[in-house]
């Protein structure tokens, strides 16, 4: 098999690492497994721009694993999924005179960098903010040699933002009144800019599962399902259909979970925003890792990841019998899944509101279930955490798809 003809970069890269010598410097645009299990998530893929979307005419480009953009409108270029409180990385290269930015927690067109959003500067140390300020927050003059790799590490935790400019912090910033949901945005203004690497950790998981019992789950005993907690900590499913239902409702979240087939091309699911105690009422993140004709683009049964009979998986991540992770952010319309810290679906429900996800749009809480799909059913869950999202402030800024 001609892995480079059916696996991207970032999937490839985890195939080949442990096999070469040259392991200590880890390739652009990937994940180390200590990464995925810590909870990271690729932003970039390295080719694509999935999960992305232009605002402006701006001539963004993907090429070698870097974003580029040379002229066009002042603009970003912006995830299609807001974040909350988060770690994130990005390295950026740029000549002298460009004048770019970072955005963090934004609207999709800001009006003032002091209003909605967050400007992380990338400018000349000539500029009123240079490279490292928060424009029109916080000036920094730390030294940025130009036309060389560097990297921020920010974090942004409630009011409070810190930034690290190539590994030394350099801003430490409180708002009293902080944005409390946004976009990440990389911003053309002035010159050529180029961005890789581009990463992201949510903060504050609190677990959902205690690993001895399934306190705070509701189990269905008349429906054919079993799910018992294993001396190794884990919620073994087995037999089905049935379910394990969350007795607590989310509405906007990040859940995050592991998950691991005991055979060959099983076919489960992460229900979410349920109806109480109906039968499987609810949006389905389906797990089933099978695909055609070795090709991971062609999942079989949307694949796992997908939105179920909504959107497929772009690709197949994970594989059968071996332990993934899973992390899924609902937000208003917008859901996004990532399976192994590589994102698989990007999704806006469009339908009328309706009380059952499997009718129109639902953006009320509801449980979450863990499906038992089948007699087959035989999987395994551990560490499952989630974290719900705060409303945006200003409330009628960014919430633009």
């Amino acid at each position: 098999m001609q892995y480079s003809r059916i696996l991207p970069a970032f999937l490839l890269a985890l195939i080949v690492a442990p096999l070469t010598a040259a392991n200590a410097e880890q390739a652009p645009n990937t994940l180390s497994e200590a990464e995925i299990a810590d909870g990271w998530l690729l932003l970039f893929d390295g080719e694509t721009t999935f999960g992305w979307k232009s605002e402006g005419k701006i001539d963004w480009t993907v090429d070698q694993g870097v974003i580029r953009a040379t002229k066009g409108d002042v603009g970003q270029l912006r995830t299609t999924t807001q974040f909350a409180n988060y770690e994130l990385h990005v390295d950026f290269r740029a000549p002298a005179e460009t004048n770019s930015a970072i955005f963090l927690r934004t609207s999709p067109k800001p009006e003032s960098p002091t209003y909605g959003c967050y400007e992380l500067n990338i400018a000349p140390e000539s500029n009123s903010y240079p490279t490292g300020s928060l424009v029109g927050r916080m000036k920094v003059t730390p030294p940025c040699v130009a036309d060389q790799w560097h990297s921020f590490d920010v974090t942004a935790d409630q009011g409070t933002i810190v930034v690290k400019l190539d590994g030394a912090e350099v801003l430490k910033y409180e708002d009293p009144q902080y944005v409390g949901l946004g976009f990440i945005g990389l911003q053309h203004n002035q010159g050529e800019i180029e961005f890789r690497n581009v990463k992201l950790k949510p903060l504050g998981m609190q677990s959902i599962f205690n690993g001895k019992d399934l306190t705070g789950w509701k189990t269905y005993p008349a429906m054919e399902s079993e799910f018992t907690v294993t001396d190794e900590g884990t919620i073994h499913a087995k037999n089905g259909p049935g379910q394990l239902e969350t007795e607590k409702s989310y509405g906007d979240f990040v859940l995050r979970l592991d998950a691991i087939t005991h055979a060959k091309n099983l076919n489960s699911g992460v229900f979410f925003r349920c109806i109480p105690g109906d039968k499987m009422m609810g949006y389905e993140s389906q797990i089933h890792n099978g695909y055609e004709a070795e090709d991971r683009t062609l999942p079989i049964d949307h694949g796992t990841g997908a939105i179920f009979r909504r959107m497929k998986a772009r690709r197949v991540v994970s594989d059968d019998q071996k332990w993934f992770t899973k992390t899924l952010i609902a937000q208003g319309p917008h859901i996004s899944v990532w399976v192994n810290g590589y994102q698989v679906t990007d999704w806006t429900d469009q339908r009328k509101p309706d009380e059952n996800p499997r009718r129109g749009l639902r953006i009320e809480p509801g449980t979450i279930m863990l499906q038992g799909h089948d007699p087959t059913t035989d999987l395994s869950f551990k560490n499952l955490q989630i974290v719900e999202l705060p409303k945006r402030w200003p409330a009628d800024r960014g919430g633009d798809q």
